[in-house]
């Protein structure tokens, strides 16, 4: 059976893991966190000293995650999309969260202050949903809000429906 591709993007700390691991255990969908599989497989090109963290080897990441992309049935949870090839996803989702949420979701990460600033401007000015609808074909990309635990639920349920949908109109 044809499973599609979902991508899930936005902002640090907005919920995509929580939602990507709570979507995978749903719908049978394999979640991939790209985090995870750059720490794993050692995936990184230096380290980032104003930030404190390893920067990502982009390429070697779609490397690694091109057999499983083209096989289908992938959820891929990462706060960049626009290195991700454009024909891996079948749909977009970029969460939102407000600016006071997101603030203490970041402060419990323990994130330094200047981490902290760029990612609420990051969020403010929708920088994450405005590379995806410069990556990906408009109608594919959709915000859903996360703030509160009843979005998370709602978002799972309407993204079910979308798998289901989808699965419907791409089977012969």
């Amino acid at each position: 059976m044809l499973l599609p591709n979902i991508l899930l993007t936005g902002t640090p700390g907005v919920g995509k893991t929580t939602l990507g691991k709570e979507l995978a255990a749903r719908s049978g969908l394999k979640y991939v966190n790209v985090g995870d599989l750059a720490r794993e497989g050692q995936l990184y090109d230096g380290y980032d000293e104003e930030y404190d963290c390893p920067i990502l080897d982009e390429d070697r990441v779609v490397d690694e995650l091109e057999n499983q992309m083209s096989e289908g049935g992938v959820i891929i949870d990462y706060h960049g999309c626009d290195f991700f090839p454009e024909r891996w996803f079948h749909i977009v989702f970029v969460l939102k969260t407000d600016n006071s949420i997101l603030y203490k979701r970041l402060e419990t990460r323990g994130y330094n202050e200047k981490k902290l600033k760029d990612n609420v401007q990051c969020e403010i000015f929708q920088i994450l949903y405005e590379e995806a609808l410069a990556s990906y074909s408009e109608d594919i990309v959709h915000q859903l809000p996360s703030n509160k635990p009843e979005d998370l639920e709602n978002n799972i349920n309407q993204i079910l429906k979308w798998i289901e949908q989808w699965v419907k109109d791409h089977s012969s």
